[in-house]
């Protein structure tokens, strides 16, 4: 008899950690392991606006999944793109573009999100997100084109639209890439002789009335002042109107000159979950605590993909999508799936938020660890401890601390890559957020997949 098939989809945070403790804790020959993912890495997501402002290198972030010792699951280089969960069949799309059917026995739904947009003209066009590690190296090259650019015309208004940047999303992953791409520039003016660094300006706006609100009042505010005390405006209840080549159009009614809009203003579940059909909240898959889909058998979801109660909160709560939340999910889960196998019982996911920390760059950061508020220098060494410890193998936490050294020591370096094309990309560019299927074109897949089997 075959061994059952275990199917995870999702490289993140919860999927990888997921596989690594099945490999961990199933017998050789108990199961078969598959883990679908168009790239043989886990991406490290905070550290993005650090590979963005070249404090890190691409490589330093996307942690091999090779390297585990254990490392027995089979690696299927692509996205899944549907899933049948009565036929138990997921719709895979490989990097080749070639379409398959994949079966399965369990399912592992860790399918993360995707960037969160609206329907704001102009948008999808013209942004940049902060989502993918070629968004990050991307993102680096264009901010240093655009010094170049400006540095070699002698037109004043390209200038000052060139030297204008906007970023949209007070949360974390737009406070810390405005805090530091504004490092990076203030930085590299210094080699720019002919720019006057007074036209760089950098704007960070969010339609909330306060920035990144979870780390409270007292260290909001000093995340506030930090960044003006920087020069960069906060716009605080403000969004993008409208968005052009060459200018943004705010909704207070500014009319920026501006050739940099970076979007970073919240996520949304993968596009995969549309296609299962089931209930949802706000777009995740409404699960049990055991983090099982109800009505669908051996199907399990966590992590961005997935409303997991979160008992700890109680009165409905969900767990919110962190990277906190879906690593210690993925443990639970294996040991649930585990269990399944085994005919044992399932235990409900538990965890307490451990608290936030958020790296602005230099010397500057907020932390709220255990519920106990830093800022400075101390709250630098908690986020940056807290970043190192999370990576998964000691050669991604060498290549990370020899990065920051280097950095601290060596300064910024000012150098494009070669990922800015002469066509600029955009937020459909990276994510694929159109290659989804519907439930009724999986079904005609799959059906005549066994007809012709």
């Amino acid at each position: 008899m075959a061994p059952p098939r275990i199917l995870v989809v999702g490289a993140g945070f919860a999927g990888v950690e997921c596989v690594q403790r099945l490999e961990r804790r199933l017998a050789p020959g108990e199961a078969e392991i598959a883990l679908v993912t168009p790239f043989s890495y886990q991406l490290y997501l905070p550290l993005l606006p650090q590979v963005a402002s070249g404090v890190l290198t691409p490589q330093s972030v996307a942690v091999s999944l090779r390297r585990s010792r254990r490392h027995r699951t089979r690696i299927i280089p692509g996205g899944a793109i549907g899933v049948d969960t009565e036929a138990k069949v997921c719709v895979i799309r490989k990097i080749t573009d070639e379409v398959v059917n994949e079966p399965y026995d369990y399912i592992v739904l860790a399918a993360g999100s995707v960037t969160r947009t609206f329907d704001i003209p102009g948008l999808l066009d013209h942004a940049r997100g902060m989502k993918t590690l070629a968004e990050a190296a991307y993102v680096r090259d264009h901010v240093i084109a655009q010094l170049d650019l400006a540095d070699a015309s002698q037109d004043e208004a390209e200038r000052a639209s060139r030297l204008q940047f906007v970023v949209v999303g007070g949360g974390y992953a737009g406070t810390e890439t405005a805090a530091c791409l504004q490092r990076l520039t203030t930085n590299a003016v210094r080699h720019y002789p002919r720019l006057d660094p007074k036209l760089i300006k950098w704007h960070l706006i969010d339609i909330a009335p306060k920035l990144m609100p979870e780390l409270g009042d007292k260290l909001g505010r000093a995340a506030l002042e930090i960044l003006r005390k920087r020069n960069i405006e906060v716009s605080l209840g403000v969004s993008v109107a409208k968005a052009a080549a060459e200018e943004v159009t705010f909704t207070d009614g500014r009319v920026l000159p501006c050739r940099t809009l970076i979007w970073t203003a919240g996520v949304a579940a993968s596009p995969l979950i549309a296609t299962l059909g089931a209930e949802t909240v706000r777009g995740r898959l409404a699960v049990t605590p055991q983090m099982r889909l109800p009505g669908a058998d051996g199907v399990f979801a966590l992590g961005d993909a997935a409303a997991v109660p979160d008992l700890a909160k109680g009165d409905g709560a969900v767990c919110p999508p962190t990277a906190q939340h879906a690593m210690r999910q993925g443990k639970v889960l294996a040991d649930n799936l585990i269990a399944s196998l085994r005919r044992q019982p399932l235990r409900d996911y538990v965890h307490k938020d451990l608290g936030l920390v958020v790296d602005l760059g230099g010397k500057d950061a907020v932390s709220k660890p255990l519920g106990v508020e830093l800022h400075g220098l101390p709250a630098q060494a908690v986020a940056r401890g807290y970043h190192w410890s999370a990576l998964r193998t000691n050669v991604a936490k060498t290549r990370v601390m020899t990065n920051w050294l280097l950095n601290a020591v060596a300064g910024d370096d000012f150098v494009r890559t070669g990922f800015q094309s002469r066509k600029p990309a955009t937020l459909r560019d990276f994510e694929y957020t159109d290659a989804y299927l519907t439930p009724e074109q999986i079904k005609e897949h799959t059906q005549s997949s066994v007809i012709k089997h």
